[in-house]
């Protein structure tokens, strides 16, 4: 469970890191104001979490920064929970079916399908389905673990929409800043009626930071994804290697 915890929290300082990085070569720009002099409470605890400079980069990115902030803390969530259970779902699958498949062989089905029920994963969990019917032959076991095995990729299938929306929607969002961003340069420069550097400046850098924010966020976030879609299809070799095994024990003492 420690290291379970010690990786979950890794995992969230990578992704903090990650805004930090990128938003740390505008905090030198600025000297930072005394925090009691302006700035809610709020705000004044975000820069001492993050830094001045991370929530100056924040403001300066205008309201499409509220919703790209939700979007990253959606996918956060997500990547957080499926990185635990994924983690807590991997076995040492050599080590557990050398435990299991003798019991099989021996038709010690009571003691194998306690072994399947204190052991962990989707492994364990198909295989405690299916040792369940085993007394009733192959067929049945076969039948059962195949009815399991549908319900674990269920599970193993969930959290990826959810981080595939992360991924879509945070560059959507800052696109729509950008837009948005693009839309008051050109009222500044039709209001000014002439073409200046400095008026059309702020809309241009609202444009570029949701742009940004909209990036660092779906990047990290495709990556776990994909990291994650690899570790899924791990955990379904092993239950295909661990079903195949315990079916040939089974067929063995038939």
């Amino acid at each position: 469970m420690r290291k379970r915890f010690i990786s979950a929290i890794l995992l969230v300082m990578v992704m903090n890191l990650l805004f930090v990085t990128v938003a740390f070569a505008q905090e030198a720009a600025a000297a930072p104001a005394p925090a009691a002099a302006k700035g809610s409470v709020i705000e004044n605890v975000a820069i001492v979490i993050f830094g001045s400079g991370l929530v100056k980069w924040f403001k300066d990115g205008g309201w499409a920064m509220w919703p790209i902030l939700f979007v990253t803390l959606y996918a956060l969530a997500y990547v957080i929970w499926k990185f635990i259970t994924l983690t807590y779902g991997k076995i040492n699958l050599n080590s557990f079916l050398d435990q299991i498949v003798p019991l099989v062989k021996q038709r010690k089905f009571k003691e194998a399908t306690e072994l399947a029920n204190k052991t962990r994963g989707p492994v364990a969990a198909i295989l405690y389905a299916g040792l369940l019917k085993a007394d009733q032959g192959v067929d049945a076991f076969e039948k059962a673990i195949e009815n399991a095995a549908m319900i674990e990729m269920s599970y193993l299938e969930k959290g990826f929409v959810e981080m595939s929306a992360g991924i879509t929607l945070a560059p959507m969002l800052g696109f729509l800043g950008t837009v948005s961003g693009m839309i008051a340069a050109f009222d500044a420069i039709a209001a000014a009626r002439a073409v200046d550097a400095t008026i059309v400046a702020s809309g241009i850098k609202i444009a570029l930071i949701t742009t940004q924010a909209g990036l660092c966020v779906a990047i990290p976030t495709q990556f776990f994804n994909n990291l994650f879609v690899t570790m899924v299809d791990g955990l379904v070799i092993d239950m295909q290697r661990a079903s195949e095994k315990v079916t040939e024990a089974l067929v063995e003492t038939a």
